[in-house]
């Protein structure tokens, strides 16, 4: 084998000019490969970034932008909006408070505010499951999934084995899961398949074709349920037994959403939406409308909010920097990972300078030593600011909620960090309801008791804090 290959590089450097051929390959592929990403007018530093890793590493360079570089999904936007007419939820008027915020989300997703006629707030897994697999039982029609990670194990399989009995029963069920985060249990959905449920794979793998950009970035990071089009479920919590403290103990500190009211009706499109990109079929629409109910107004005002690659706007992000520009008295905010743009800084900052009681919840250690560095790197800003940090120990926290003054509350998918808000296919309910803010402020002031809060001034050692932050901040764009 060694022969073989010096002799190959005998013959190779036995070329005339060989280096001149080089230089000039290594410059036409800077040229074309750069303007393109140029012509893209992304963020300057991300975009300088990408050149230099380019001209650093010729090919390899290549190789990384062409499996993980930013990506643009026309093709599904053009989907979308084809599916969109078909099933739109019912607009209702739009609370004042949140009025602005609605007007934005409308515009950049197409969903119109709505009323949620009941709101649970589910604390961890043992509660979520509980209550899902009871109401998977009572389905008559359809029950569509839609999940990140769906684990084969404890909490995974009796989920499953509740959509099988339903299945054999004659409920359509639709599953869809992301083909990454469920890569574990891909085989897992035999049973249910042949119970006569239906099974797809979001944005499988395409390494195979050559010309073709691999989908390896852009996941879809949702979890939503819904069931007879009257009962939804969505939030944080993905099907593992990782957070279910049933079967771990350590499983992740964790919250959800169990919606009812004409708010469902507004979950089930983004799982259509998603069903039919993912699949290709449409025929099932117009099955799924008329199943779908349309319910007397609810007490609580509610908007699904949306965000992913197919679109440029960064719906949730906008949310989330909005409503904390609205402030007025206070911003708590709970999030796993917490790596935020200039913008998202720009919001807290202001918030706290402004006097207001501005309050971070983050893990202690994240389940990613990378997110945990990354995440303390911005700190500093913060805490000269006001804002109070604080790091949530016993379990590894994965609560993703904003509460801004008493009624507005914002629940999802979405972490505050750059791949929720620009790469990952996310969603997230807005809520204008001052019962449901007492019900999250409550449930975070009793987080802080196991939560010590970070001091301005602590000792962070130069090579154990100081500068593994650092480098851990230059991979900000790709956490």
């Amino acid at each position: 084998m060694l022969d073989v290959l010096h002799r190959g590089w005998e013959a190779l450097a036995s070329i005339p000019h060989l280096g001149l051929y080089l230089t000039f390959g290594w410059a036409l592929y800077l040229l074309l490969l750069g303007g393109w990403i140029v012509l893209q007018k992304r963020e300057p530093v991300a975009t300088l970034s990408w050149l230099l890793g380019l001209a650093l590493l010729p090919y390899l360079g290549f190789l990384i932008y062409h499996v993980f570089g930013p990506q643009r999904i026309h093709r599904q936007r053009l989907r979308r909006a084809r599916v969109r007419g078909d099933m739109t939820p019912q607009a209702l008027a739009e609370d004042e408070e949140v009025a602005e915020l609605g007007r934005m989300a409308r515009a950049a997703t197409g969903l119109p505010m709505t009323t949620a006629s009941d709101v649970r707030l589910l604390v961890d897994g043992a509660a979520k499951y509980e209550a899902l697999v009871e109401d998977i039982r009572t389905a008559r029609e359809h029950v569509h999934l839609e999940y990140y990670i769906w684990h084969p194990d404890r909490s995974g399989a009796a989920l499953r084995d509740a959509l099988v009995e339903r299945a054999r029963a004659g409920v359509k069920v639709r599953l869809l899961l992301d083909a990454l985060g469920a890569a574990k249990a891909s085989r897992f959905f035999d049973d249910l398949v042949a119970a006569g449920g239906e099974l797809a794979w979001f944005h499988p793998t395409r390494f195979g074709r050559i010309w073709t950009r691999p989908w390896t970035n852009l996941r879809t990071h949702r979890k939503i349920v819904v069931i007879d089009g009257r009962v939804g479920y969505t939030g944080g919590m993905n099907v593992t037994d990782d957070q279910n403290e049933r079967c771990n103990d350590d499983a992740y500190r964790d919250l959800h959403l169990r919606l009812e009211g004409n708010v469902v009706r507004a979950l089930q499109q983004v799982f259509v939406e998603d069903w039919a990109y993912a699949t290709g079929e449409r025929g099932f629409i117009g099955e799924v409308v008329r199943q779908t109910p349309r319910l007397p107004p609810g007490r609580t005002c509610a908007q699904v909010i949306t965000s992913g690659p197919d679109s440029p706007w960064e719906t949730i992000h906008r949310a989330h920097v909005g409503a904390i520009h609205a402030a007025k008295q206070r911003v708590w905010m709970t999030t796993p990972y917490f790596v935020p743009g200039e913008a998202a800084m720009m919001s807290l900052t202001s918030a706290a300078l402004a006097g207001l009681d501005v309050r971070l919840l983050v893990p202690r250690n994240s389940d990613s030593k990378l997110v945990t560095l990354a995440a303390r790197s911005y700190f500093g800003p913060l805490l000269v600011a006001g804002v109070k940090i604080y790091e949530y120990g016993p379990r590894m926290l994965h609560t993703k909620s904003l509460l801004v003054d008493d009624s507005m509350v914002l629940i999802g998918s979405a972490n505050f960090d750059h791949r929720s808000f620009r790469l990952n296919f996310e969603v997230s309910v807005l809520f204008d309801d001052a019962a449901l803010g007492a019900q999250l402020a409550q449930l975070i002031e009793g987080e802080l008791a196991h939560a010590p809060r970070v001091r301005q001034g602590r000792k962070r050692g130069l090579l154990r804090a100081r500068l593994p932050e650092a480098l851990a901040r230059l991979m900000s764009p790709l956490l």
